[in-house]
């Protein structure tokens, strides 16, 4: 005789079955991205809207294993580590056990740790997670490098004991706002979902990726020194997106893993003011629309017709990147090339632009290289920051 409830679990079985489409959704896109970036990941939104499903799916496409954690019903200790006496703790110490979740990631040497209802953890809760979201250390147990970490929350209005995020830790994350399509959920609930696609680096457009994003972003903050680090006043603010050191090496990330991935311009947008916040983060995406910046290495390819954009920012910008991509891959060749183009700036009236790329060129020198006459602009500069004897 037959259950009652298998024919009720295949009919279950068969509503859950569902293929997916190739259909275009910026925010998961934007997701997608801060994940390559290897950079945490706070999703926020009302309870019930797919942020789960999402992960499944992305840990799905990154071949991949997920641990989900509910970080409110855990004690500040799950995370932190658990003290274990050993035999002779006078001498070895006191080592803090990690929970089995972490040891699982541990194991398999890559993975997504999903930490889900952040909101609704107490402070103490949130200050032990402190170094498992951007150092991935779980007691004693370091993560391995490759797993990523996203978390999801509720606004504080709509979650269960909700609590504002504290400023430590809303630092360390690339905060996105997750809203549901109500097209997308029909079309879903008809069994056909939204794909998650993934960026694939092109390691051939690594160095000049990371080169234009350190140029963008220098050129950026030399122009806006006051938007490096903010501090929102109000207890909202703080438990969100900010600008600061730390949220802008995030914004370098993404910047470089967008040029070498190709991803689209509105996904970049909304992770970076997921990362600094809404109106630094929309004047540094319009910052990027002007900017225009050259490829490095065409300009090193044929330095002497290099022509100095007439913007300051630009300037500054486009001498961080050639030298970026000098340090990348350093050679004689590539070193005097960079010195020609320092001189071609020269020529064009912005010895203190150029003044400042000097200081960095010349530390790449290696002690068997003899210095091109073009130094002769910067000696002086170069002597006062030690860079000369």
């Amino acid at each position: 005789m037959t259950r009652p409830l298998v024919a009720a679990d295949a009919l279950v079985a068969a509503v859950g079955a569902w293929r997916t489409e190739p259909v275009r959704d910026p925010k998961v896109e934007a997701l997608a991205l801060a994940v390559s970036a290897n950079l945490p990941v706070l999703l926020w939104g009302e309870p019930g809207i797919g942020k789960s499903a999402t992960m499944a799916q992305l840990a799905d496409r990154l071949g991949t294993t997920m641990e989900t954690v509910i970080a409110s019903v855990h004690e500040p200790s799950d995370f932190a580590g658990l003290p274990i006496v050993g035999a002779d703790p006078a001498s070895t110490g006191v080592p803090m056990a990690p929970p089995d979740w972490a040891v699982r990631l541990a194991e398999a040497g890559e993975g997504l740790i999903f930490f889900d209802e952040l909101s609704s953890a107490p402070p103490a809760v949130q200050a032990a997670l402190l170094r498992v979201v951007l150092e991935r250390h779980v007691g004693s147990l370091r993560l391995p490098d490759a797993v990523r970490v996203v978390a999801a929350a509720n606004p504080p209005a709509s979650a269960a004991d909700g609590w504002h995020l504290s400023p430590p830790l809303a630092n360390r994350f690339v905060h996105l706002h997750w809203t549901h399509d109500p097209a997308t959920v029909a079309r879903g609930l008809s069994g056909t979902w939204p794909a998650v696609d993934v960026p694939v680096v092109d390691p051939a457009r690594t160095g000049t990726a990371v080169a234009k994003a350190r140029g963008a972003v220098a050129g950026f903050l030399a122009a806006r020194p006051g938007l490096a680090h903010h501090l929102p006043p109000d207890a909202e603010g703080r438990g969100g997106a900010w600008p600061s050191p730390r949220t802008w090496e995030m914004v370098l990330r993404l910047l470089a893993v967008h040029h070498a991935a190709g991803t689209r311009t509105d996904a970049l947008a909304l992770a970076v003011i997921g990362a600094v916040g809404d109106g630094t983060g929309l004047e540094f995406v319009t910052y990027l629309e002007e900017l225009d910046l050259p490829d490095p290495e065409r300009v090193l390819a044929n330095p002497e017709a290099f022509t100095l954009p007439q913007r300051g920012d630009r300037q500054l910008a486009c001498l961080t990147a050639v030298v970026s991509a000098i340090q990348g891959r350093t050679t004689r060749e590539r070193w005097e090339a960079g010195w020609v183009v320092l001189a071609q700036a020269v020529k064009a009236g912005v010895p203190d632009v150029a003044a400042r790329a000097a200081m960095d060129l010349a530390t790449l020198r290696e002690p068997n290289w003899t210095v091109p006459p073009t130094v002769d602009a910067f000696v002086d500069v170069l002597r006062l920051s030690g860079r000369l004897p």
